[in-house]
């Protein structure tokens, strides 16, 4: 039995790297893991697509490379699937300019047209074909806001039916500052209550005193309904993850984001997903506690993040990016970035059996 695979290794079918691993399981079982397919480097602005690879085995073996979003030869990004009820795979995602690094974004350099817009498309045959892209903007992101990233990792839906997609974005800088410093950054979620047809903004959390700055976020469903939420802090509070939960599926906070010092881990993004047989909230991201990205660990928590404990260690390689996917009853995957010598080698695929981890 194979527990280990590579859908994505740099320097590969046509791409200078990969980056931003997301994965789903359709309501088929198939597995769908998606990442950007960067085309001329690993930078993260340029020609970039949204690639996606199948597998009908459960992560044993991949089908070949599709394109499932491409924005000509600019950016597109940040995907954020998310399987419905129906069967409908929804992508959630962000395109920009070629040109628009995040640098120039961030300062108000670069022009709304060529900054950072949000659209959404879908697929009814398990990720096969995917319809055209549809442009929500206007819907999700407010006047003013400069930076803005959907997840990256995986999005829900909840029990209720809506379509929560947790996102981030910057706000414009005050005095004399450039919008470059960390103390901007804010976190937001997308909603939908009409399968995606419809979005609008959830709760909003912008704090500009410095100390928690909510950047990439991930959520989950906790059995009690509540939806909890984890994000990287770009802030040096303890822990660098900061984390809150939601009452009512998104609209609001029970408390603003605050720092989640039980989660040693470096400047990064991470994911979380909630099992059920067993109730657990599992945790992955780099554990390396002098701050490297190294150390693929999955966390486990049994009070819906409150306190939480390591599960399984993946091994002591550099690695970065990762997201979480239940494959069946008995195992859960990790598709990650990882190497040998640097976390951007290649994107690989473990299953992990669920009784290493409750």
């Amino acid at each position: 039995m194979t527990d280990v695979t590579v859908p994505f290794r740099a320097g590969r079918e046509g791409y200078a790297s990969f980056r931003i691993p997301a994965v789903v399981a359709g309501r088929s079982g198939t597995l769908l893991a998606f990442c950007e397919g960067r085309v001329d480097s690993a930078a993260d602005h340029g020609h970039i697509h949204i690639v996606l690879k199948r597998s009908t085995d459960g992560g044993r073996t991949w089908g070949p490379l599709q394109v499932a979003a491409r924005n000509g030869t600019d950016l597109a990004g940040n995907p954020a699937p998310v399987v419905l009820d129906t069967g409908r795979i929804l992508l959630v995602h962000v395109r920009a300019a070629a040109s628009a690094t995040e640098a120039a974004v961030l300062r108000g350099q670069v022009a709304e047209a060529d900054g950072r817009r949000v659209w959404v498309q879908h697929s009814d045959d398990d990720g096969l074909t995917w319809s055209a892209p549809r442009e929500i903007t206007a819907q999700v992101k407010r006047p003013g806001w400069r930076w803005y990233a959907t997840t990256p990792g995986h999005a829900l839906q909840l029990t209720t039916g809506r379509v929560l997609v947790p996102a981030n974005h910057t706000v414009a800088p005050a005095g004399t500052d450039t919008g470059a410093e960390a103390k901007y950054h804010g976190g937001h979620c997308l909603l939908s209550d009409d399968r995606g047809a419809t979005w609008r903004l959830g709760y909003l959390d912008d704090d500009t005193d410095g100390y928690v700055n909510v950047n990439e976020t991930t959520a989950a469903e906790l059995p009690d309904g509540r939806v909890y939420l984890n994000a990287r802090n770009d802030s040096p509070s303890p822990g660098n993850r900061a984390d809150a939960h939601s009452p009512d599926g998104g609209e609001t906070l029970t408390k603003p984001f605050r720092p989640q010092a039980g989660l040693t881990a470096p400047v990064c993004e991470a994911a979380v997903l909630q099992l059920r047989d067993p109730d657990v909230l599992l945790f992955s991201a780099p554990a390396d506690p002098g701050g490297a990205r190294a150390l693929m660990t999955i966390r486990a928590s049994d009070d819906g993040g409150t306190t939480w404990h390591p599960a399984f260690t993946v091994d002591g390689l550099p690695a970065a990016y990762s997201d979480l996917v239940r494959v069946d009853p008995h195992t859960v995957g990790l598709l990650y970035e990882t190497g040998d010598f640097g976390a951007y080698e290649t994107i690989t695929f473990r299953r992990v059996p669920v009784h290493r981890l409750a």
